[in-house]
C-alpha cells in the first residue's frame, strides 16, 4: 500500500492531472504525470472504471498498480502521476503490469 505522502487523494489533484498533465499510453494503462516541487516525494492516484470487470477484477488491478507504485516511490521524485486501467489490465498478470507501469513513469518523468 502506497504511504500517506505517496497518496493523490483529492478530486482536484485528480481532475488537475488528467486534464491538464502530460500523458503515456500503454495497452494496458493510460498515465497522466505533471512534474511537482523538487524533491518531493512520488505522489500516485489510480482509476479503474466499472469498464474493466466485476469488483473482484477492479481490486486486483488496482493492487496490483498500487504495489508498482510503492516500488516506485523509493525512486522516483517531483512527480505526480494519475494512472487509469484500460480494461485489457483485467486479463494481464503483476510482471505486465509492472514492466507497462515503470515504463509510462519513466515516459512521464522525461515529458514533465
Amino acid at each position: 500500500m502506497l504511504a500517506k505522502a505517496n497518496r493523490i487523494v483529492s478530486a482536484t489533484d485528480y481532475r488537475r492531472l488528467v486534464r491538464s498533465g502530460r500523458r503515456a499510453r500503454g495497452s494496458l494503462t493510460l498515465a497522466y504525470g505533471h512534474r511537482s516541487a523538487p524533491g518531493a516525494p512520488l505522489r500516485m492516484g489510480v482509476i479503474v472504471a466499472r469498464n474493466v470487470g466485476n469488483a473482484v477484477v477492479r481490486n486486483r488491478v488496482r493492487r496490483r498498480i498500487k504495489a508498482v507504485g510503492w516500488a516506485l516511490a523509493q525512486d522516483v521524485e517531483g512527480l505526480d502521476v494519475v494512472l487509469r486501467a484500460l480494461p485489457s489490465a483485467a486479463a494481464a498478470d503483476f510482471t505486465q503490469i509492472d514492466g507497462e507501469v515503470r515504463r509510462l513513469v519513466g515516459v512521464l518523468r522525461e515529458r514533465a
